[in-house]
């Protein structure tokens, strides 16, 4: 529909020229013409306008596409909350991560950048955006926008030592308030931070901690390292829903819209419910934790109606990448984390980035709709920049802002926009398989799943693999290689993956 309308757009600017050249159109048809070219070419939301809505992203740690019941009937986990979201809202269900690991995720949600153009450190002691870099945050922020964050950062600071301050974060990349972690946890040193500051520095221990029954990686697991004298790490996802409310209830009847990012690290390891979730779910330890998280998202929610912001408040809900979650523990349980698709957390194949996603905006986004168009987190940059006109990235043609982002705020709103589609999609598995998606065709650079679920193949030194090729149409279970059966969509798709990897910005490979 997109391409439909820029057709059209494009259409009426070739007529209007020709037709002032050769004056045989009416002076009425000229004004009408002109009055749509002004019509495309104008934002969903000016700048100036008054009705930039609220906007609160909920990211959620390690929930799988199967998980919620609005994304799989069979689900063993209630979540009422999230269910809610998509009955009043949109779900996304070509939606991806950036890459299938937590800074990935993040990294790639807040620049628009994909991640695999600096090479994310997985565990980063130094701030990984740039400073001056335009983020999410900041664009808001510069249109006026109240930004706040509460949660996971794992995009990294400058770490000198713990009692100074931790610069680089979101309080220097376009926040202006931030209560949160460094990263997971199960990540030390565990300790909260407030703006820029410790709350209090890590200056305890605590020893490691694993659960019988589950992998090394799964259940009630943390690494020894520092923690904070009185912290709790049961305590840390509550806490961060009673900073969420605390700032959505500071909002109320203030004249400026709100941003709120709320990074919740679960249900991440380590899996720790609280008694009123132990043993609801239909799922061990991991579904309850995750029941648990609903809960949290519904206190957003509720808190939200309490303050009077919800008809007035686009909310976002999605997962940064995929489950831990084994094909062992879809027996045992019956629960298919996945939700069909291959794979789990860090792999190439779907299960590792495509997430579930819905938004919820009263009165602009369509109730109990569905939207089939595939996008990336990255593309959140040019979203919010159209539809509150802020023209960062519409205007940074000679820039490096949002490079790899493209707005899909017309699915949102229902409204014409001249913005480009995407025009495909690329990431890097979390053992370092290049993935590239142009429709329905998916090419992985290498053999395995190039993640947890197994340890497969990896390319030699010389990039010798045999790869993998599907047509997700047919085949969402990634389960028939056709890689040997159409050698010149791998080689065309090879090629185009080779331009974007080399390219400054990818939108240049489409103006």
């Amino acid at each position: 529909m997109i391409q439909i309308f820029a057709s059209m757009q494009a259409g009426c600017r070739r007529s209007l020229q020709c037709d002032l050249r050769h004056q045989i159109v009416t002076p009425v048809l000229v004004a009408v013409a002109a009055l749509v070219v002004q019509w495309f070419e104008s934002p969903i939301l000016s700048a100036d306008s008054g009705e930039h809505p609220n906007i609160v992203l909920i990211l959620v740690d390690d929930m799988g596409y199967g998980d919620p019941g609005c994304f799989n009937a069979n689900s063993k986990i209630a979540t009422p909350n999230i269910d809610s979201l998509a009955t009043d809202g949109m779900r996304f269900t070509d939606a991806h991560a950036p890459g299938p690991l937590c800074h990935m995720s993040r990294y790639g949600l807040m620049t628009g950048r994909y991640p695999f153009r600096i090479n994310v450190n997985r565990w980063p002691t130094e701030a990984l955006i740039q400073p001056g870099e335009v983020t999410v945050a900041s664009l808001l922020r510069d249109v006026g926008y109240r930004t706040a964050m509460v949660g996971k950062w794992h995009v990294g600071f400058n770490e000198d030592g713990y009692d100074k301050p931790l610069d680089g974060g979101p309080a220097d990349r376009g926040f202006g308030s931030f209560f949160g972690i460094r990263a997971s946890t199960d990540i030390p040193p565990y300790f909260y931070i407030r703006d820029r500051m410790a709350v209090s520095p890590p200056t305890d221990t605590i020893t490691a901690n694993q659960s019988e029954g589950w992998s090394p990686i799964q259940g009630a697991f943390w690494r020894a390292g520092g923690i904070a004298p009185n912290l709790q790490l049961a305590d840390v996802l509550p806490r961060f829903a009673d900073e969420a409310c605390q700032v959505i209830e500071s909002h109320a009847g203030r004249p400026e819209p709100l941003m709120l990012y709320v990074a919740f690290p679960a249900p991440h390891t380590p899996w720790l419910p609280g008694e009123e979730y132990a043993g609801k779910s239909g799922a061990g330890m991991y579904g309850d934790f995750a029941m648990m998280v609903d809960a949290m998202v519904g206190r957003i929610l509720k808190q939200l109606d309490d303050s009077k912001l919800a008809d007035d408040t686009l909310v976002i809900f999605t997962s940064d990448n995929g489950p831990v979650w084994y094909e062992s523990d879809v027996q045992r349980f019956d629960h298919d984390s996945s939700g069909g698709l291959r794979g789990m957390k860090a792999d190439a194949w779907e299960c590792g980035h495509r997430m579930p996603m819905v938004a919820r905006w009263p009165g602009t986004v369509q109730a109990g709709s569905t939207c089939e168009k595939t996008i990336s987190f990255v593309d959140f940059l040019a979203t919010f920049d159209e539809l509150v006109g802020a023209d960062v990235y519409q205007d940074a043609a000679e820039s490096d802002v949002g490079p790899d982002s493209f707005s899909f705020a017309a699915e949102l709103t229902g409204k014409p926009s001249s913005s480009r589609a995407r025009p495909s999609l690329a990431m890097k598995s979390g053992r370092g398989f290049m993935t590239i998606r142009r429709g329905d065709w998916k090419l992985i650079e290498g053999d395995g799943s190039g993640g947890f679920s197994d340890r497969g193949k990896k390319p030699g030194k010389d990039g010798r693999h045999v790869g993998q090729l599907y047509q997700l149409a047919d085949d969402i279970g990634e389960t028939n290689n056709l890689i040997d059966k159409h050698p010149q969509i791998v080689e065309s798709l090879r090629s185009e993956l080779a331009a974007i990897m080399a390219a400054k910005r990818s939108r240049d490979l489409t103006d």
